[in-house]
């Protein structure tokens, strides 16, 4: 018999965290922790077959879905009260070479900044402005030579709003391509303009990141070390080093109470940043976990495995043990999940060519 989920103590939470986490509870108390969710594919304009799909982000602000579409030459903008897709389109997909073929690659990733947004592309190796309001893309910069290919192409892309920067990563090292520079580049950002200013070298390359925008605090892995590292934002500098797992990829922060959590493999660990990253907690997911997300006010970590096809939504408490309270079956390949308002969360299904919408009923 599968057991029930423990409730929490709403009496500790507060009224923001409360419009998050009642429809989840709601919809736990009308059935299973799997029947309780819908899970809805919403198609991606110009889809046809595998689109390859990486980055995506929410803008809470807004209420829109961000999703570089790759081989389809666009990003797709969702809005997520009514989920109508909007193109932003004419960016360019090149052939590239990976494993020893040539693949359809162009945007892969996205980063919300204040008033503009950020797209890199593996296509041509640039970065982009789209304003976030309007949807017309501005200023494009070069981030490398794109006879340079993958390993040097951008991969992750982070907003640091406390030092109004652009942080990169490159390469793809999940699927063996290490970065051909490894170390975090920074560039000045704003609404209409990136100017490269700095990088910070790593010993290894970058996966995921994770900014605590409350500390300063940046957290990323190094791939081929099964290390994760913390940076001060404005230092620019590698301040704790941490054995996190073999092959760690995405990462997620809870800055009120020093939690990091890192995905690793087929299940996510919470260490301790107060303990000198000390492991304190962990759970089982299902394989192929890639990037997570959590939200901080109720404390719910979301967790999409790819090839369990499960989406694993679990209650993070005061000491860092994270409790399943939602198991959702999604399909295979459906990885990488952002949370967005309400209690919904968003997997990429690259199959599909869809996104996936998973909401409590």
């Amino acid at each position: 018999m599968r057991r029930a989920p423990r409730l929490l103590p709403l009496a500790r939470l507060g009224f923001s965290a409360l419009l998050i986490l009642l429809p989840v509870l709601a919809a736990l108390a009308q059935g299973t922790r799997s029947d309780s969710f819908t899970v809805k594919p919403i198609a991606l304009p110009g889809a046809n077959g595998l689109v390859m799909l990486d980055y995506f982000a929410y803008d809470n602000s807004s209420r829109r879905l961000w999703v570089p579409a790759a081989n389809t030459g666009s990003v797709d903008v969702i809005d997520t009260t009514n989920d109508q897709v909007q193109r932003v389109d004419g960016f360019p997909v090149t052939q590239v070479q990976f494993k020893g073929k040539l693949r359809a690659m162009g945007t892969s990733s996205v980063a919300i900044g204040d008033g503009a947004v950020y797209v890199g592309s593996r296509a041509d190796s640039r970065i982009c402005i789209i304003d976030a309001r309007t949807l017309k893309t501005g200023k494009c910069i070069a981030f490398a030579a794109p006879s340079a290919g993958l390993a040097a192409a951008p991969d992750g892309l982070i907003y640091i709003a406390a030092t109004h920067e652009l942080w990169a990563t490159s390469g793809a090292p999940p699927v063996g391509v290490p970065a051909a520079d490894r170390s975090i580049k920074i560039l000045s950002a704003s609404a209409t303009d990136l100017v490269p200013s700095d990088k910070i070298p790593l010993p290894a390359s970058a996966e995921g990141y994770a900014v605590d925008n409350v500390h300063g605090r940046f957290y990323t892995n190094l791939e081929e070390t099964g290390k994760t590292v913390a940076i001060d934002v404005h230092k620019r500098a590698v301040v704790s080093t941490w054995r996190s797992c073999e092959d760690p990829s995405g990462v997620a922060v809870d800055s009120k109470r020093g939690f990091v959590f890192v995905a690793c493999g087929d299940h996510v660990i919470v260490m301790d940043t107060t303990h000198e990253g000390r492991v304190v907690g962990s759970i089982a997911t299902g394989a192929g976990v890639d990037n997570i997300d959590y939200v901080e006010g109720p404390a719910l970590l979301y967790v999409a495995a790819a090839e369990a096809a499960q989406l694993t939504i679990a209650h993070v408490d005061d000491r860092g043990k994270p409790g399943s309270i939602a198991v959702i079956p999604t399909t295979k390949g459906a990885r990488s999940v952002v949370a967005g308002a309400g209690g919904v969360a968003y997997l990429i299904d690259p199959y599909g060519g869809n996104i996936l919408k998973v909401s409590p009923k």
